[in-house]
């Protein structure tokens, strides 16, 4: 069974990224499976279904509304992070180091 977990860094305040809206989508052809809010850590601990099966997916970070919420200006309204599940058996992470003109993501674990 495949878990899938993300976190959310604000590097421009050295902080956890709170209230950040994340979708997580099916690439082909399923839609959306999911929506959450990053807690008080920045953290989506259980993310999805309980068994996400090997496929491309991608996770939206409502990035925009973040800094909005800040009253800060962004770049960038939304990060989409595509990636692939290939083993059912694994847990997948996806961080997101976050600024108002900048990202980087990685995989986890």
């Amino acid at each position: 069974m495949s878990t899938l977990s993300t976190h959310v860094l604000d590097t421009s305040r050295g902080r956890p990224a709170s209230g950040v809206v994340v979708q997580l989508e099916q690439v082909a052809g399923g839609g959306m499976l999911a929506n959450a809010v990053t807690d008080e850590s920045g953290r989506i601990a259980g993310f999805g279904p309980d068994d996400v099966p090997p496929g491309p997916y991608r996770l939206v970070f409502q990035t925009g509304a973040y800094f909005a919420a800040l009253g800060e200006p962004s770049f960038f309204p939304r990060v989409t992070v595509e990636f692939e599940i290939a083993d059912r058996g694994e847990h997948y992470h996806v961080p997101l180091l976050l600024s108002p003109y900048g990202f980087t993501t990685y995989r986890g674990s």
